[in-house]
């Protein structure tokens, strides 16, 4: 278990991790969510003792990290799949980790099949791609079999089969009653992945809870309906206290009357259905709601004068005339603190085209 209590971290006058207080649970997947710039690294950074926290204090089974004797036994962690030395091969990067925590030398063979990287075992690690430091790092993760397991960002650089592969591993580890720790900014992926989700914004919580519960109080219910009837049923259902919306393909899109409710409206008015159903919104749409006020980095507008492909600043080159571009999308650019080198707990990482193996997603841990 992860234990953070009361966690802040300065940097000069940057408040970057703000009063947090939270439990990560063993036995389950937890996702740690935030805009850019959040925090989130810097928490795991604190956690894992790479920065001193300017008050407060997180515990791994109780006692801080450098209180641990075999660190890698208790604790893996992939905070930077870069932090590797370029001139060793992935074997002999292990094996100097294995080293160091009394950790045997055919565990290093072991993991290396797990994440399928026995192929490239013998090759130097600076001519590994994204993904390959990626699976590097996983194995890394694994090489102690710990208990506790920390993931920033781990599926940057994989491929679908490579995505696919370490959420099942995730999921896996869990189910053992491991301790799961991820961060990630793909919604779709932690809805696929995570039981529960912290999310903080500004270096503050602003929710502890399971995908299900922040998705129904993050999000409007709406239900979908499909008529020959459309204006009938629009002022049925306004006469009923709900909004009725176009959506655009010759269906209704229905708020503020729950799914039984629209039922009954329509057969009161005689409108006859095609299609009745609740739509859940997904953890993208309602972290964005949440978050809104929380980030920290916007896109900004064009630069003014003429675009590279010549259409005039500020608009899409691609929206035919009369269309408005679709909005900026926030910076996805990674602004909390970068993870440092660290022996036992930031260990780099590693992935291969070649990896996506049956093999690699074997998902078990000997």
């Amino acid at each position: 278990m992860i234990e953070v209590r009361g966690l802040s971290k300065r940097y000069g006058e940057k408040l970057a991790v703000d009063n947090l207080s939270f439990n990560v649970e063993p036995g389950k997947v937890t996702g740690f969510l935030g805009p850019n710039g959040a925090g989130k690294t810097t928490t795991m950074r604190l956690i894992l003792g790479l920065d001193y926290p300017t008050a407060g204090e997180a515990d791994i089974h109780g006692k801080p990290y450098r209180q641990l004797e075999y660190p890698m036994r208790e604790v893996g962690a992939l905070l930077d799949a870069k932090a590797v030395h370029g001139g060793r091969s992935a074997y002999n990067h292990l094996l100097c980790l294995a080293q160091t925590n009394n950790i045997p030398k055919r565990r290093v063979n072991e993991v290396l099949a797990l994440v399928g990287l026995t192929e490239v075992a013998k090759k130097r690690s600076k001519g590994f791609s994204l993904g390959m430091s990626q699976r590097l790092g996983i194995a890394a993760t694994l090489l102690g079999d710990p208990d506790v397991l920390m993931f920033d960002e781990p599926v940057n650089g994989l491929d679908p089969e490579g995505i696919r592969w370490i959420r099942n591993l995730m999921k896996a580890l869990a189910a053992e009653g491991r301790t799961v720790f991820v961060s990630s900014h793909l919604m779709s992926e932690m809805e696929n992945t995570a039981d529960d989700i912290i999310v903080i914004g500004r270096g503050k919580l602003i929710a502890n809870t399971t995908i299900e519960k922040f998705i129904a109080e993050n999000s409007t219910e709406t239900v979908r309906v499909r008529t020959p009837q459309v204006d009938v049923l629009a002022k049925a259902v306004a006469a009923a206290g709900g909004s009725a919306t176009s959506n655009g393909d010759g269906s209704l899109l229905v708020q503020g009357l729950p799914t039984d409710r629209v039922g009954d409206v329509a057969f009161e008015a005689g409108v006859r259905l095609h299609e009745l159903a609740q739509t859940r919104a997904s953890l993208e749409q309602a972290f964005m709601e949440l978050t809104a006020d929380s980030v920290e980095y916007h896109a900004g507008n064009s630069p003014a004068g003429p675009s590279a492909t010549g259409a005039p600043a500020g608009r899409d080159a691609s929206a035919p005339d009369g269309v408005a571009p679709a909005p900026g999308a926030a910076d996805t650019g990674a602004a909390d603190t970068g993870a440092a080198d660290t022996g036992a707990a930031d260990t780099g990482a590693a992935d291969s085209d070649a990896a996506d193996t049956e093999q690699a997603r074997a998902g078990k841990v000997s």
